[in-house]
């Protein structure tokens, strides 16, 4: 479960609100975010089946410009990008470090 930026989708409050079908937890995670990111984040916002899954993405995520790189470049992480490490990815990084240390593990 880990997305193409190296966090860990089975940890995200998102994804396990959507699968537990959990109003409160979509609740909690949507005040919790919107006051960590500053940004107007609603419980209806919160659903996502993961990154790299087929079904739900939460709404930053589906318009997530790391996700849509790796897509485009049929790589399977930001690890296994030629460009690794750019600029937009560590700029995440600063905001999301777990996610630069999953990477590193990744390319490894």
């Amino acid at each position: 479960m880990i997305a193409y930026c190296g966090l860990n989708c089975s940890n995200c409050d998102t994804y396990l609100a959507t699968k537990e079908d959990n109003d409160g937890k979509r609740e909690a995670t949507a005040l919790k975010w919107s006051k960590r990111y500053k940004a107007e984040i609603k419980p209806e916002q919160i659903n996502c089946d993961g990154c790299k899954s087929d079904g739900m993405k939460f709404v930053h995520c589906n318009i997530c410009e790391i996700r849509h790189c790796c897509l485009s470049k049929n790589a399977d992480n930001c690890a296994a990008c030629e460009h690794y490490l750019c600029d937009t990815l560590a700029r995440f990084i600063k905001l999301a470090p777990e996610a630069g240390i999953a990477l590193e593990k990744l390319g490894s």
